[in-house]
């Protein structure tokens, strides 16, 4: 049935504790029996600008538009004003952002690309779609409790192969049907992956974002790539389907980025057949839910790779970070594991080799992620400079609020480019040309898209003042941002760390005959 249409001169009517009306996007609402419930208070209600008004910038200036869509308040609207349609509206499913620069470049109406076909846009509408649907809404649940991921968004994104295609283009692919059939596996490129790993930043929050298999990401190429024949014949579908998850175990108390340092021991059993592990890993995503712990140890021979399955002799706690344990960061004891040889990734001592050719598409996903949730922030400050009202004019009528946003902009355009630059390059490289020549650069890009993030989310609580260091209310998602952050600025290697990195590349590669 249509709203009952109420003619404007009957909302100043209703103004009082006994009979309190307000209109929000030209919707109607009685708050008579709500007023007592009134997080606010009733004083704020019976405002003469409140009561009996037109209460729409008032309400969003203190509130998010989700608060409307919710069944309580709902329940509270009794009509729409005469002649007039609401015409506001928050988050839809599937939709991109008109906001400037809330989406990238390639989204943007009116823009173009080199790097993206028809293929890749019908792509990301249908990610988006799933992940707005399917993923968004656990999130916050998830975020919220704690617990990892639900086994049933797991199992959706199974379905779609959406496990397999996070791990990027290669052999793996080989006759699944990806998204239905929406791309074949040997068009599958990493443009398909970016375009998956931003739109999942964008619909998730950073402990899920890492709960729902990070640890995979991370902790399978090395199966994917220097696993036996009969490792990768057991662990790949079990991961790939969802029904087993597996982790990088590598940083430990004593040794983060400098992996040579680590002291967990794989010595080998006296007749051979079995590696025996001692020690200790700290900070290990998913690690506290994982069924297969991708390992460093150091052996006889050097530093070494190399998988256990969850045993006797494995323990898991969890470890309490600044933010939700939805992410499954773990402390593990390995006491007398026992191991099959066979279960050795790569050669024994060749562990450096294992994990160099895993860092650079670690850090890239991690590039792609951080692009992304920068990009989210803009959009969440742009919208509330320009509905918070402050002297009587929008926040953004302030010069140094326009300034914190302009370098918002200007960083987070600058991360995108790079990234899409280095993707292109990744797409018409082999592995091992990616490792020469881009191994370098996707250290830098690392450090700087992190450290950019970091400024972002210093820019974005000062915007928001107050409510960016408050978990609910309008600036959740920057105070969640400004807490999270530090998170990218250390996984896949410290900031400082990867940009030394980048800088010795570079260094290596300098010709001996030039001067100045």
């Amino acid at each position: 049935m249509p709203s009952k249409q109420i003619p404007r001169n009957e909302i100043e009517k209703h103004n009082t504790a006994d009979d309190l009306w307000v209109v929000i996007d030209s919707a109607v609402y009685d708050l008579t029996k709500f007023k007592a419930m009134h997080p606010g208070g009733l004083s704020v209600l019976l405002d003469p600008e409140i009561a009996g008004q037109d209460a729409t910038e008032a309400f969003f200036g203190l509130h998010r538009y989700e608060v409307l869509a919710r069944p309580q308040y709902q329940r509270l609207k009794i009509g729409i004003i005469e002649g007039a349609t609401p015409h506001l509206h928050g988050r839809v499913a599937g939709e991109l952002s008109r906001v400037p620069y809330g989406e990238p470049t390639w989204l943007s109406a009116g823009y173009h690309s080199p790097y993206y076909t028809e293929g890749h846009r019908a792509f990301q509408k249908t990610v988006r779609l799933f992940f707005d649907e399917v993923v968004y809404f656990d999130a916050l649940d998830r975020e919220a409790d704690g617990k990892r991921p639900s086994q049933s968004v797991i199992d959706k994104m199974s379905q779609l192969n959406m496990h397999a295609m996070r791990m990027g283009p290669g052999k793996h692919l080989q006759g699944r049907k990806l998204m239905n059939g929406l791309v074949k596996p040997e068009e599958f490129d990493y443009f398909h992956e970016l375009i998956i790993t931003q739109e999942f930043a964008r619909s998730s929050l950073r402990g899920y974002g890492d709960g729902l298999l990070g640890g995979k990401v991370i902790g399978l190429p090395p199966v994917l790539n220097f696993g036996s024949d009969k490792v990768k014949a057991k662990v790949i579908p079990e991961v790939l389907e969802g029904k087993k998850f597996i982790c990088l175990a590598i940083s430990e108390a004593h040794a983060g980025s400098d992996v040579m340092g680590l002291q967990t021991t794989a010595v080998k059993s006296e007749d051979g057949a079995e590696w025996i592990i001692n020690g200790t890993k700290k900070w290990i995503t998913n690690g506290t839910f994982a069924d297969y712990f991708t390992v460093g140890c150091r052996t006889e021979d050097g530093f070494t790779v190399i998988l256990v399955e969850r045993g006797p002799g494995v323990e898991t706690k969890p470890i309490k970070t600044s933010y939700s344990s939805t992410a499954g960061t773990a402390y593990i004891t390995f006491d007398n594991v026992r191991v099959p040889i066979g279960n050795t990734l790569g050669e024994d001592g060749g562990g450096i080799f294992v994990m160099l050719s895993n860092f650079n598409h670690e850090r890239w996903v991690m590039c792609c992620s951080s692009a992304r949730s920068q990009r989210g922030i803009i959009e969440e400050c742009l919208k509330w400079t320009t509905q918070r009202k402050v002297f009587g004019k929008p926040l953004h009528s302030q010069a140094v609020i326009r300034a914190k946003l302009a370098a918002m902009i200007e960083r987070a355009e600058s991360v995108q480019a790079w990234l899409e630059n280095i993707t292109y390059q990744m797409c018409n490289m082999s592995y091992k040309q990616q490792a020469g020549k881009l191994a370098g650069q996707i250290a830098l890009l690392k450090s700087y898209s992190t450290a950019c993030g970091q400024d972002t989310a210093r820019d974005a609580v000062q915007i928001f003042g107050g409510r960016g260091i408050t978990q609910n209310g309008m600036g959740k998602f920057i105070e969640h941002y400004h807490r999270t952050i530090p998170f990218d600025s250390l996984l896949g290697g410290a900031e400082d760390v990867l940009a030394d990195l980048g800088v010795r590349q570079a260094l290596r590669a300098m010709p001996k005959d030039v001067k100045l």
